[in-house]
């Protein structure tokens, strides 16, 4: 059959993956004072998490070619045409997706897919470039997403700008900042392979864990600083609660890297994100539930 193989080349999109995204949706939305449109907030999530984060998994393996684990894929299928097509559909797609919200949105949107390319192009290729292409994640999937779903929801451009809601689109990074490098410390192998020089090769496993702390903690601060600023001592609490399985989790982890090198593989990675998305997102969805029934 003619689709069966763009059905063997979907799970390369890793549609599920843009699950571990998912939190700096809700905290974009956790972090407005209301009314925003639901119908708009509806669609900017599916044009985020069905179509251009898949379209930029796609196109990130279809230059990698990656013969080992993946980010929520632990055995890749082998890269064909069909993704390459599909990467484009689902480009396409989110564009004219975006362009229905509004366009200030589609605007943001198609600069995000193009700084996406520009990460695994292979001619500019950032990832080669383990400080720029830190920069350019944390920046882009934390600050740069965060405002640009307020935007596509309709904010107002008064709360958007306002000093305490972009202080907490800086928490976004400094959470990127910290869970980034520890998606790929389970790949240095395949990395250093291809050439790519990513962060967490270059501080090592050990300097890996201690960086995604700092910048965990950090996040963690100032981000009880500004609900703390804007009196929001509910959300603290609720923030505080829902990661606590994430601080548990994230240092009996350390504990067991710190014995054996070893333990920093693929399927401890993944539980890892898998916790820390669902708390988190978990923790955000409640605080923007408390928004708009109080």
């Amino acid at each position: 059959m003619i689709v069966t193989p763009y059905l063997k080349a979907l799970p390369l999109l890793r549609i599920p993956f843009s699950v571990y995204l998912m939190p700096v949706y809700w905290f974009a939305l956790s972090a407005l004072p209301p009314p925003f449109s639901p119908g708009r907030a509806a669609a900017v999530f599916l044009v985020l998490h069905l179509l251009a984060y898949p379209a930029s998994n796609g196109y990130n393996s279809w230059f990698d070619r990656d013969e080992g684990s993946i980010g929520g894929l632990e055995r890749p299928p082998r890269v064909t045409p069909e993704l390459w097509q599909l990467v484009v559909l689902f480009d396409v797609l989110a564009v004219l997706g975006a362009l229905l919200v509004s366009l200030p949105f589609a605007l943001l949107l198609t600069l995000y897919l193009l700084v996406s390319k520009a990460y695994s192009y292979d001619r500019i290729r950032l990832k080669k470039y383990p400080i720029l292409s830190t920069l350019v994640v944390v920046v882009f999937q934390g600050a740069f997403t965060f405002l640009m779903t307020q935007v596509g929801v309709g904010a107002d451009s008064a709360a958007i700008l306002a000093p305490p809601n972009l202080a907490l689109a800086l928490v976004s990074s400094l959470f990127l900042s910290g869970s980034y490098p520890l998606t790929q410390v389970y790949q240095h192998q395949e990395d250093a392979r291809r050439g790519d020089r990513t962060l967490s090769l270059l501080l090592g496993i050990r300097g890996t864990f201690v960086f995604a702390g700092a910048g965990l903690l950090l996040g963690a601060a100032v981000l009880g600083a500004v609900y703390w600023w804007r009196g929001e001592l509910l959300f603290l609490a609720v923030f505080a609660l829902a990661t606590l399985p994430v601080v548990t989790l994230f240092g009996r982890w350390v504990w067991q890297v710190w014995r054996n090198a070893a333990a920093a593989d693929f399927r401890r990675t993944m539980r890892m994100n898998q916790v820390s998305s669902l708390c988190l997102s978990a923790a955000f969805m409640l605080m923007l539930a408390l928004r708009l029934w109080f």
